[in-house]
């Protein structure tokens, strides 16, 4: 069971639409903006963008999995012994996730992101 990749951070902002636009200005991409959090692309990297009002989670850092049932050993495995983590959380895009916390009190999210599919190259 080992993470693909630290696939984003996600930190706490004051307004969403400035940081959104504050954020493009460096050369990132819009992947998804609601009313109270943004998702933001540098290539595979994610930077979200939460509001005050957002009650899902808090600053931290995320771990991308591709095979959901790795995320669901590592929730088991990680509850079992006596780590803090948060139920399941099914997202709108068809990811989920868990949020833990480590030894220090720092906020970390374990992902299931299905792998991109190639795109098809017709000739």
């Amino acid at each position: 069971m080992k993470p693909t990749r630290l696939g984003h951070v996600a930190i706490c902002v004051q307004d969403i639409p400035k940081a959104v636009e504050f954020y493009k200005t460096l050369g990132m991409e819009v992947a998804w903006q609601d009313a109270d959090w943004a998702y933001l692309k540098a290539g595979e990297d994610g930077l979200a963008l939460l509001s005050p009002s957002y009650a899902q989670a808090g600053p931290h850092f995320g771990f991308i999995f591709h095979d959901r049932a790795e995320v669901e050993a590592a929730y088991d495995r990680l509850k079992a012994s006596g780590v803090y983590v948060t139920e399941m959380h099914e997202h709108r895009d068809g990811t989920a996730s868990f949020y833990g916390k480590d030894l220090d009190g720092n906020w970390f999210e374990y992902l299931y992101e299905p792998a991109p599919v190639p795109a098809s190259t017709s000739v």
